[in-house]
């Protein structure tokens, strides 16, 4: 494949920056992908997405394969000029509905068998047309099938569905005809000698990246942490490690003292849709009674179009009257606290003071100061 895809910048500790490079898009790591599920991120122009300053957002294979389908998006010349995003965008494989519709699938080792939340119909994912329907997508960025499994899971059935993910990761590389980048998924449950096996195993294959799946799906935080930090040291310092369906900032911050450098969670717009704004103080709810007569913005200094033009009073009553804009401009100002608390992250590295920058925000982060 053409290119350096990944160079390591900086290294501070366990963090580091970094710059993902296509043809494309080029992106700053650690980096932040807002979720456009069905090729949109709910409630927002694309313009909105790139003036803010995000160079790629994630869409979702099992969402786009039944609706519209890929062979439409691909008659209409892909992802990218579908939704008018000329930027990166990398597809999930459909992997997690393997796990939140666990009721829906049976697996076997050629693949997942599902029926479709919207009319029952039944269909097949393998490792070899899920390559393909993300071909037709023309993602910059490919994930292979997987099995995310319950945080539950015993140790032996972990181990069983390991090799089978394992097997299905090998034969989308096998199945990829495309010079679109794909990366390996590491699973394993809780179980740290799991997840070592699995980089291991993943790291002997040309993946362009390794995606980290299967945390934070219900476990204690305490327990994420303790997981990955017993991961990325098995995986490849020379590819970019993605911690999948992560947001909360305390969270990223954690990933990425342990090496983490790319990060999605669709957390900042639907907390937004709630009236739930992101600031450096914690959590704001807007529709508390608190903020009826108030005339500043949801966070002073921030530099959103929220928060440069509308005081919370007015926001207030958005949420209140059930007017789009209120989520609009809670989504907007979510995405922006999160872009520029990757740019600050990157900026902390490489001046080699993360840790009293993580520090000094999750001290912030979880005063009472501005709580709701």
């Amino acid at each position: 494949m053409p290119g350096n895809f990944f160079t390591v910048t900086s290294e501070d500790g366990g963090a580091r920056t970094g710059i993902l490079k296509t043809d494309r898009f080029e992106a700053e790591t650690p980096v932040f992908m807002p979720v456009g599920t069905q090729a949109t991120v709910k409630g927002l122009f694309p313009r909105d997405i790139e003036e803010i300053g995000f160079p790629i957002v994630l869409s979702n294979t099992y969402h786009l394969y039944l609706r519209p389908g890929h062979e439409l998006i691909r008659k209409m010349g892909g992802l990218h000029k579908f939704m008018n995003w000329k930027k990166g965008i990398l597809t999930d494989s459909g992997g997690f509905q393997v796990f939140s519709l666990r009721d829906r699938i049976s697996i076997t080792d050629e693949g997942v068998t599902f029926r479709s939340h919207i009319d029952g119909s039944l269909h097949m994912f393998s490792p070899e047309n899920v390559i393909g329907f993300q071909e037709a997508f023309g993602s910059d960025i490919m994930m292979p099938i997987d099995e995310c499994v319950p945080p539950s899971s015993d140790h032996e059935y972990v181990k069983q569905s390991l090799k089978r993910t394992h097997d299905w990761a090998f034969r989308c590389l096998k199945a990829k005809t495309s010079n679109n980048r794909l990366f390996g998924i590491i699973q394993g449950g809780m179980y740290p000698d799991l997840r070592k096996i699995s980089a291991e195993t993943l790291s002997q294959g040309d993946f362009s990246g390794f995606s980290i799946g299967g945390l934070s799906v219900g476990e204690a935080k305490p327990v994420m942490y303790s997981v990955l930090e017993q991961t990325t040291p098995y995986v490849p310092k020379n590819k970019p490690r993605y911690l999948m369906g992560v947001g909360a900032p305390e969270d990223i911050l954690e990933a990425v003292e342990r090496g983490v450098d790319m990060f999605d969670c669709v957390l900042p717009t639907r907390t937004a849709r709630t009236g739930t704004f992101m600031t450096r103080f914690g959590k704001l709810v807007i529709k508390n009674s608190r903020h009826k007569f108030s005339d500043i913005p949801v966070e002073e200094g921030c530099g959103c179009y929220a928060c440069s033009n509308f005081s919370r009073a007015y926001l207030r009553h958005l949420f209140m009257v059930d007017e789009m804009l209120g989520p609009e401009l809670a989504s907007i100002h979510n995405l922006y606290f999160l872009c520029s608390l990757m740019r600050e992250i990157r900026l902390s590295i490489l001046e080699k003071r993360f840790s009293e920058f993580k520090k000094d925000f999750l001290e912030k982060y979880f005063s009472d100061a501005e709580r709701s």
